[in-house]
């Protein structure tokens, strides 16, 4: 399978001028691209046993892909699972540029407004016939995120505003949020606080000043940003709930917690690509994925909560999710405006805010 940490080295330079962060991240996606183009390719022509490729493209990792590719062949043997594991604005991007040609057959997991700004781009066809374009599969919280080799439950921020302290000056890395979902939804609710506080952006948008000012680096994958925490190369950061479980379980130095204040709860979906070669099996593998059984092996093995109206057996529930549903608090949010102006924010923050933060 292949994993968007073999794209992490891959940087464009340019040479003979001052640097233009956004001029940078554009070439570097541009080069994820072309590269990630070149590895779907080579999958597509590399299934030369007679069986279907279904080709899905998500952020959901290792973990969790692996798991359900294995289930869902068992029950396919004629199907060859094949995924590639990016961010969600990634995988937008790439089907973008892929409209004409369309390499794969599934969009799996991203938040609900991206999906929407995706059926408006016409590149979503319906799960069903006469269905919607895309439908929920798991909840998704945000969470803070610390580096638990220095510091306790205690001495970590516990709200949004506590990571504006200045005692977390320069010790906050951040996944860098054109490429992150997950990021993007924290954006997003700091801007729609400010909406319903005040009738306009300009006090989220200062809030997000402070919140660059604090910021040491934008890290270009989640790998990296664990990697570095874990370092004490930053302490806290800002994350989702699933991600932290898994790294957890596996031991790292890592913790997190719940904001007080309410934390997004991302919608997390999934949808079949307009002129997938295999559509009648990626809608099979959706009705599949949401089932109760698989939500269950999705809540064992990645930490996920399953989308709501999806009920599953209380005395089957993994241990760790009570827990969770006690500490969660949700902050409720209009996705509907979120989607109609979330692209225009997170352009305005780039150019107007990204690396303008008091030093």
């Amino acid at each position: 399978m292949v994993s968007s940490d073999k794209f992490a080295a891959v940087t464009v330079p340019v040479p003979g001028r001052p640097s233009n962060k956004a001029a940078q991240w554009t070439l570097r996606i541009t080069a994820r691209l072309r590269v990630s183009a070149l590895l779907v390719t080579g999958l597509l022509c590399a299934c030369s046993s007679g069986k279907t490729p279904l080709v899905i493209y998500s952020p959901h990792g290792r973990e969790l892909l692996s798991v359900l590719e294995q289930r869902f062949e068992a029950l396919h043997p004629n199907v060859d699972v094949r995924w590639m594991d990016m961010g969600s604005q990634e995988v937008l991007d790439r089907l973008r540029s892929e409209r004409a040609n369309p390499q794969a057959d599934l969009w799996f997991g991203a938040p609900s407004p991206l999906f929407a700004r995706g059926a408006r781009d016409s590149l979503l066809e319906p799960v069903a016939p006469g269905g919607p374009l895309y439908v929920s599969v798991y909840r998704t919280p945000a969470v803070i995120e610390y580096s638990s080799g220095a510091l306790t439950d205690a001495e970590a921020p516990h709200d949004w505003d506590d990571v504006l302290l200045p005692r977390w000056h320069g010790k906050l890395l951040l996944r860098d949020p054109l490429a992150s979902g997950t990021m993007r939804a924290i954006f997003e609710m700091i801007v729609m606080r400010s909406l319903q506080r005040t009738g306009d952006t300009a006090q989220g948008m200062a809030w997000l000043r402070r919140l660059d000012a604090q910021t040491k680096e934008y890290v270009l994958t989640p790998a990296l940003l664990h990697t570095k925490l874990e370092r004490q190369e930053g302490l806290i950061s800002l994350w989702d709930l699933p991600d932290m479980l898994l790294l957890q379980n596996e031991g790292r130095k890592l913790g997190f917690l719940f904001p007080t204040s309410g934390t997004p709860v991302i919608d997390d979906a999934i949808a079949v690509v307009r002129g997938a070669r295999h559509a009648d099996i990626a809608r099979e593998f959706i009705r599949w994925v949401r089932t109760p059984e698989i939500e269950l092996l999705a809540a064992r093995v990645g930490f996920r909560l399953p989308a709501a109206g999806i009920e599953l057996p209380r005395d089957s529930m993994p241990a760790w999710m009570g827990p969770v549903e006690a500490h969660l608090r949700a902050e409720p949010l209009n996705w509907d405006t979120v989607e109609a102006r979330g692209v225009g924010w997170m352009e305005y923050w780039d150019k107007h805010v990204r690396g303008t933060g008091e030093q």
